[in-house]
C-alpha cells in the first residue's frame, strides 16, 4: 500500500515534440499516457444517470484531422456514409450476425449538461446532493470562474490559443455556442456507431474530444459554467467515448468470433466496464485519466466458426479499447486509461468473471480496495446491479464498521507523511489540506457507517458530505468548510489543467504562472490567491486531523499498572479504596479473573490490546459515578461481551468522550446496563449526545423507517435487522432522554406506543409484500391493539396484546389473511441476530388461544355482542386501531363504541369484575412483605378494574367515557359526570401516576416484580380502597388483608 501511494511518475514533457517527430506538425491537446498514482482516496457515489435529453449537436464546426487532410464539417456529415461505408458491402452479413449484440451494448449516451448535471442530483440513491451542492457554491468559492472575458480565457490558455491558430473556423464555431452547456447530441453518439473501423472511431472519438473539453474551458475561465457543469462534460465525455468505443470493438470482434456465451445461463455476455475513482462518481476532471476495471458474468465460448474463450475474448476486446481511448496520434488521445485497480493490479488479468472478481474480494481484498470500489460504477453492459449486489458486502459491512478505524488511521498516516513531503507542498491534491483529504473524510465515516445506513452511500464528495452532515455525523460547520474548500480546490485543479492540457496539480513555481493562475481564479494577485488558498487547505488539513488523529498514548498511570497486573496487595487496595471502590478485593478478583478466562485468552491480539487498554479508562469513569464499583461491573460484564466483536472494542477505544456517557448511563439503571449488554450495536448511539437527548418525531421516525428500509429494498432479511435496530436505536434515546429527567412518565409511554405503532405498521407492509408482492394492492386487513398498548401506557420491556381483524369479501380472505398474521408475528417476535422486536400476546382475540387467529369485521362484532365474557369487554375499553387499513381500524372503533355503549344489569357487571379482580389477585401472589405495585390490594390493578367497571355501567349515557384516553383522565371524566366524588377520583389519580412512577424506577434497576416498601403507600393505598369501596360499594375482604 505503501509503494503503491508513493510511486509516482515523471510529469509528461513537451508532448508537441512527440507528435511533431510522428507526423511533421504541431497539433493541440495530444498528451501520450503515463504511469500514475493510484490511490484509493477518491470515492463516488450514487450516480446513474437517467433518460437522456438530447441537445444541438457538438459536430457543428467541427473540424477533423488526419495528418494534414482536413476536412470541414459540412463534408464530414454530408459525406459520412461515404466514410463509415466504406466495407459495408464486405461486412452487411457479419453485421446481421451480431446485430442483436451490438444494439444491446451501444446503448445511447444524449443529453445536455444541464440536464445531465440535474440528474445527477435525482433519486433516492443520491438525496441530499443538491443541498450539498448549493451549501458549498457561498462563500469564497463565488470568486472561481466569474473575472475573465474570452481574450483573457485565451491569453492564460496555451491550448486553446494553439487550437485557435491551428483550426480558427473550428474554434470560431466553438465560441459562437458558449452560451449554452457543451452536450452530446444523439446525431454525435449515432456519428460515433457508424464508424467502420478503429480508425475511424479513434477519429471521431478524438475530435469529440476536442470540442466537449474546448468548450468547457471556455466556459468555465469566461463565468459560464461552474464545477458541476464541468465534472459533468468530462464524464459524459468519457462515458460516450467508452460505451461506444466498447460496443464498436465487441460487433467488429464478433464478426470473426461470435458471441460470448454463458457457460451456466446460455445468454449473450457483454463486457462490463466499471468506471472508478472521479469517473465513477461523475467528477472527472478537465484533463483527467480514467481508472477502469473490465468484468464479464460467466465463464463460457464465443459462438461463432472461430470460438474463444469468453475470457480470451473479452481480453482481447478490452486491449482494443485501450488502445482506442488511450493512444496518442495526431489527433490527441481521448482519455488516459488507468487499468491498476483491477484484481492482482497490474499482475492481474485484464478481466475477471463475477466468480473471480468475488472470489478475490473475499480472499484478497484490502481496506483500500473498499475504497476504490466505494466508487465504482458500471458504465456498460447489463449485469450493472448484479455487480453491484457482489460489491456491496465487501464495501459495506453489514454492521457498523468501526473495526476499520485502524485501517483508516494507517491510511491517514500515509497520506499525512506524503503531504509531509517538500515536493508534495504546492500538490493541492495530494500535499497538506488537498482535495484527497477532503475525499478521504467523506469515504472514511462512509465505509464505517453506510452498511448500517444505506442514505450515506452516494459516490460523490459533496453528496457525501451533505449525507454525512444530514445525519450529523459532521458539523454542518465542517461540511460547510469541507464543501468551499473542495469546490475552491477543484476550480484550482481545473485551471491547473486549462493551461496546457495537462494533468497537474501542481502550483506554479515560477511569480509570472501563479500570477496568471490568480487571476484566472477571480483574484486580483497571486499574493492574495496564495493567501486565500492557505486559508482553505489549513481548514481542511485541521478537520482532517480532528478525525483521524492518533489517539491519545498516555503514559501508563497507576490503574493501568493495576489492570496489567491485578495482585491484591496494599498498594492496590489502597488506590482503589481512595477512588470509591467499596471493596477493592472483590474487583481485584473479577479483574484476575477476566484476564484469566478463555475468552479473553483466545482475542486477537489487536483486539486484546484494545481490550487492556479499555480497562483502566473504565476503571476512571466509575470512579467518577456515585457508585464505583457496581457500575465498574456492569462496564466490565459489557466490555467482555463485546470483546468479541473488535469493531466495538475499537468504537470505544477511538472515542474516548463515549465512556463517561456510558458509565454515566450504566449508573443510572441495571436495565439500561443489560438493555446495552444485549444490543452492543447501541454504542454507536452515544457519539452523538445533540441527537440523543432531542426528543423526536412521530412523523420523522416514520420517514427514518422508511428510508432505511427503502435502503434494503429486496433484502427481507436486511430488512427484518433493519427493523430492529430502529427499533432498539430509538428505544436507547428514548431511555437516555428518560434517565436524564427529560420525559415524564406518561410522555415516555407516549413516544414508545407510538414507537410500536411505527414500527408495527412498517413490519405489516414488508410481510404482505413478501407474501403478495411488491405492487399487490393493500390488505384490508388491521391490528388492533389491547392493553398497555391500547391505553398508550407501554413500557420498554411491555409485551404487546393484539388482535388482527380482516374485512374481505374474497374467497380466499380468510386464508390469505391467516397467512399474513402469522408471517407478521414470526417477523415481530422471532430472535435473529439483530434480536427481538417485541413479544407479543395474541390470547383476546374471539375464543382466546383455541380461536381463529385472524377474525373478519363481522366475526368479531357477533362474538362481541353474543358471547364475549365481561372481561373482554373490559379490555375492549382500552384497546384501539394501531395499524394496517384505516377503513377496517375505523370500522372496529364504531364497533368498539357501540359495544362499550351496550346497557348492561348492574348487579351482574359488578359480579363479574369483582369476581376477576379476585381470580387476578389469586394469580399473582405476593408471599413478601412488599407491596406490589400492580397486583396488591390498593394497587394499580384496582384503579384500572373500578374506571372499566365505570365504563361498562355508564357509557350507554355517557359517551365520553368511551374515550381511550387513559385511566387518570377518564378518573377526571367520572368525577365530572358525578360518578365518583372528585375528592376520590383526584386522590387515586394521584396515586396511580405516583404507582407508575415508581413501578419505572424499579424496573430500570433491572427488578422482576415492581415491589416496594409498603408502609411508605399507605395513604395511596387508602385512598384506592376508598375508590373501591365507592364504585363497588362494599369493600374487598376475600384475598388480601385488610390495610391497616
Amino acid at each position: 500500500m505503501v509503494s503503491s501511494l508513493n510511486r509516482r511518475s515523471k510529469k509528461n514533457t513537451d508532448v508537441q515534440a512527440t507528435v511533431r517527430r510522428k507526423t511533421g506538425r504541431t497539433i493541440a491537446g495530444a498528451l501520450p499516457p503515463r504511469s500514475r498514482i493510484r490511490t484509493p482516496l477518491s470515492s463516488m457515489r450514487g450516480f446513474h444517470p437517467s433518460q437522456p435529453v438530447a441537445s444541438a449537436s457538438i459536430c457543428t464546426g467541427w473540424p477533423i484531422c488526419r495528418s494534414s487532410n482536413w476536412v470541414r464539417p459540412s463534408r464530414l456529415f454530408s459525406s459520412f456514409g461515404k466514410i463509415t461505408n466504406r466495407t459495408a458491402s464486405s461486412n452487411r452479413q457479419k453485421a446481421t450476425m451480431v446485430a442483436r449484440s451490438s444494439t444491446r451494448i451501444a446503448r445511447a449516451v444524449v443529453c445536455n449538461q444541464e440536464g445531465y448535471a440535474a440528474r445527477i442530483f435525482d433519486g433516492a440513491r443520491t438525496e441530499g446532493i443538491i443541498t450539498g451542492y448549493t451549501l458549498v457554491r457561498k462563500g469564497t468559492v463565488a470568486a472561481l470562474g466569474s473575472s475573465m472575458d474570452l481574450a483573457e480565457a485565451l491569453e492564460f490558455s496555451l491550448y486553446a490559443r494553439r487550437l485557435r491558430a491551428a483550426w480558427p473556423e473550428f474554434f470560431a464555431a466553438v465560441t459562437a455556442t458558449l452560451e449554452s452547456p457543451i452536450g452530446i447530441s444523439e446525431s454525435d453518439a449515432a456519428a460515433l456507431r457508424q464508424a467502420s473501423d478503429s480508425d475511424a472511431l479513434a477519429l471521431l472519438l478524438r475530435k469529440l474530444r476536442q470540442r466537449v473539453f474546448l468548450g468547457t474551458l471556455l466556459r468555465d475561465l469566461t463565468g459560464r459554467a461552474d464545477l458541476l457543469e464541468v465534472c459533468a462534460a468530462m464524464t459524459r465525455l468519457a462515458e460516450v467515448a467508452i460505451s461506444e468505443t466498447v460496443a464498436a470493438h465487441h460487433r467488429w470482434l464478433a464478426e470473426t468470433h461470435g458471441n460470448p456465451i454463458g457457460a451456466e445461463s446460455g445468454s449473450d455476455q457483454t463486457l462490463i466496464v466499471v468506471g472508478m475513482g472521479k469517473l465513477g462518481g461523475g467528477e472527472l476532471n478537465a484533463s483527467s485519466d480514467v481508472d477502469l476495471v473490465f468484468v464479464y458474468p460467466e465463464a463460457g465460448t464465443t459462438d461463432g466458426s472461430k470460438p474463444l474463450a469468453n475470457q480470451e475474448f473479452f481480453e482481447r476486446l478490452g486491449r482494443r479499447v485501450i488502445a482506442t481511448l488511450n493512444e496518442v496520434t495526431a489527433e490527441g488521445f481521448v482519455f488516459r486509461v488507468d487499468m491498476r485497480l483491477r484484481p492482482y493490479g497490474d499482475a492481474g488479468p485484464l478481466c475477471s468473471s463475477f466468480v473471480a472478481l468475488e472470489t478475490y474480494l473475499i480472499a484478497q481484498g484490502r481496506t483500500w480496495e473498499r475504497y476504490a470500489w466505494l466508487k465504482a460504477r458500471a458504465l456498460t453492459g447489463e449485469q450493472g446491479e448484479a455487480l453491484e449486489r457482489l460489491i456491496e458486502p465487501f464495501v459495506f459491512r453489514k454492521y457498523l464498521d468501526y473495526d476499520a478505524y485502524g485501517g483508516l488511521r494507517d491510511v491517514h498516516r500515509q497520506i499525512r507523511g506524503q503531504g509531509r513531503r517538500r515536493d508534495y507542498a504546492s500538490n493541492i491534491k495530494l500535499g497538506p489540506g488537498g482535495i484527497r483529504e477532503i475525499e478521504f473524510i467523506a469515504q472514511a465515516l462512509q465505509l464505517v457507517r453506510g452498511g448500517r445506513e444505506p442514505a450515506l452511500r452516494p459516490r460523490g464528495t459533496l453528496p457525501a458530505l451533505a449525507a454525512l452532515a444530514a445525519r450529523g455525523l459532521l458539523p454542518s460547520a465542517a461540511v460547510a468548510e469541507l464543501g468551499d474548500a473542495y469546490v475552491f480546490l477543484r476550480n484550482v485543479e481545473h485551471r491547473l489543467q486549462y493551461r496546457d492540457d495537462a494533468q497537474t496539480h501542481e502550483l506554479p513555481a515560477d511569480a509570472e504562472s501563479r500570477s496568471a493562475l490568480a487571476r484566472a481564479c477571480g483574484f486580483a494577485d497571486g499574493e492574495t490567491f496564495v493567501v486565500a488558498l492557505g486559508r482553505q487547505r489549513d481548514a481542511v488539513d485541521r478537520h482532517f486531523d480532528a478525525l483521524f488523529g492518533d489517539a491519545d498514548d498516555e503514559e501508563e498511570d497507576a490503574f493501568a499498572a493495576l489492570c496489567r497486573d491485578p495482585v491484591d496487595n496494599a498498594l492496590h487496595g489502597t488506590l482503589l479504596e481512595d477512588a470509591g471502590f467499596a471493596d477493592p478485593p472483590v474487583l481485584l478478583a473479577q479483574l484476575t479473573r477476566v484476564r484469566n478466562s478463555a475468552r479473553y485468552m483466545q482475542l486477537p491480539p489487536a483486539s486484546r490490546r484494545r481490550f487492556d487498554a479499555l480497562l483502566p479508562q473504565l476503571l476512571r469513569v466509575a470512579g467518577q459515578t456515585g457508585q464505583p464499583q457496581e457500575v465498574f461491573v456492569r462496564l466490565l460484564v459489557l466490555l467482555e461481551t463485546i470483546s468479541g466483536r473488535s469493531a466495538y472494542l475499537a468504537l470505544l477505544v477511538e472515542h474516548p468522550p463515549v465512556l463517561p456517557r456510558l458509565a454515566h448511563l450504566l449508573s443510572a439503571s441495571a436495565w439500561a446496563a443489560e438493555y446495552l449488554t444485549r444490543h452492543p450495536i447501541l454504542l454507536d448511539e452515544l457519539l452523538d449526545s445533540g441527537a440523543l437527548l432531542t426528543e423526536p418525531g412521530w412523523q420523522d421516525w416514520r420517514a427514518e423507517l422508511a428510508t432505511q428500509l427503502a435502503g434494503h429494498d429486496g433484502d427481507p432479511e436486511r430488512q427484518i435487522d433493519a427493523l430492529r435496530h430502529f427499533q432498539q436505536a430509538q428505544t436507547f434515546r428514548l431511555l437516555v432522554q428518560d434517565l436524564d429527567g427529560r420525559l415524564s412518565i406518561e410522555r415516555l409511554a407516549d413516544h414508545l406506543s407510538a414507537l410500536a405503532d411505527i414500527v408495527l405498521e412498517a413490519t405489516l407492509k414488508q410481510s404482505w409484500a413478501q407474501l403478495q408482492g411488491k405492487g399487490a394492492p393493500p390488505p384490508k386487513f388491521a391490528i388492533v391493539g389491547y392493553g398497555k398498548l391500547g391505553g398508550k401506557e407501554l413500557g420498554y420491556a411491555s409485551d404487546l396484546d393484539l388482535v388482527f381483524l380482516y374485512d374481505d369479501l374474497d374467497e380466499a380472505a380468510p386464508q390469505r389473511y391467516a397467512r399474513l398474521a402469522q408471517r407478521f408475528n414470526t417477523a415481530v417476535t422471532s430472535m435473529t441476530g439483530a434480536g427481538r422486536l417485541y413479544e407479543t400476546d395474541l390470547r383476546l382475540r374471539p375464543d382466546g388461544a383455541s380461536g381463529l387467529l385472524v377474525s373478519s369485521l363481522t366475526a368479531f362484532r357477533n362474538y362481541q355482542r353474543e358471547h364475549a365474557w365481561t372481561w373482554e369487554h373490559q379490555a375492549l375499553t382500552r384497546a384501539r386501531f394501531v395499524a394496517g387499513d384505516a377503513a377496517v381500524g375505523a370500522a372496529f372503533e364504531v364497533e368498539r363504541e357501540i359495544i362499550l355503549r351496550l346497557p348492561r344489569e348492574l348487579a351482574k357487571l359488578r359480579t363479574d369484575v369483582m369476581t376477576m379482580r379476585q381470580r387476578m389477585y389469586a394469580a399473582h401472589p405476593n408471599r413478601s412483605k412488599l407491596f406490589d405495585l400492580k397486583h396488591d390490594r390498593g394497587g394499580m390493578v384496582d384503579i384500572e378494574f373500578a374506571v372499566q367497571f365505570l365504563i361498562l355501567a355508564h357509557a350507554h349515557a355517557e359517551r365520553e367515557l368511551t374515550r381511550n384516553v387513559g385511566n387518570i383522565a377518564l378518573l377526571g371524566t367520572c368525577a365530572q359526570l358525578g360518578l365518583v366524588p372528585s375528592r376520590l377520583a383526584s386522590a387515586a389519580a394521584e396515586a396511580y401516576r405516583e404507582y407508575r412512577r415508581l413501578q419505572h424506577q424499579v424496573r430500570l434497576q433491572g427488578a422482576r416484580e415492581a415491589r416496594v416498601e409498603a408502609d411508605a403507600q399507605t395513604p395511596r393505598r387508602e385512598a384506592v380502597a376508598a375508590l373501591w369501596d365507592a364504585v363497588f360499594g362494599s369493600a374487598w375482604t376475600e384475598g388480601p388483608a385488610e390495610i391497616g
